[in-house]
């Protein structure tokens, strides 16, 4: 079972690449800190300071302005994939692996999962496109 979230950015593959790895930028739009530069082997950690939580991710393969493969504490893999249709556009693809088809609670782990992505991306979107940077803390749950 996977989950695959997809958006539009209209901003270069490169820019989006270095939202993601660059730790002084992840806080702008995702977690609240990330430890170290996202690279293939390292095992990064995470923080939510809202959420007084933090986790590790594992980087499995990094291809620069394409491609990042993590797994993290729940054992799923996800590929964040970046899809440049212009010098200004990237398509970004997210798919998340590891559900059990058989877990009982199948169908809210997705639903949870895919708003979480969605989230994510939309402040993403307007971290790079129009420079906001508060909206990272706004999900309740």
């Amino acid at each position: 079972m996977k989950n695959i979230t997809k958006m539009s950015i209209f901003k270069s593959a490169s820019e989006v690449f270095e939202a993601f790895v660059d730790p002084a930028k992840i806080g702008h739009f995702w977690f609240s800190s990330s430890s170290e530069r996202w690279e293939q082997g390292k095992t990064i950690t995470l923080r939510y300071e809202e959420y007084d939580y933090e986790g590790q991710i594992r980087i499995l393969q990094v291809v620069p302005n394409q491609k990042i493969v993590f797994d993290d504490e729940t054992n799923h893999i996800v590929t964040i994939e970046l899809i440049e249709q212009a010098p200004s556009h990237t398509i970004i693809e997210i798919t998340e692996e590891g559900f059990q088809d058989n877990d009982p609670d199948l169908l809210e782990q997705l639903i949870d999962n895919k708003e979480g992505w969605v989230y994510m991306m939309t402040c993403l979107k307007a971290y790079l496109e129009f420079g906001i940077t508060q909206l990272r803390s706004a999900l309740v749950k």
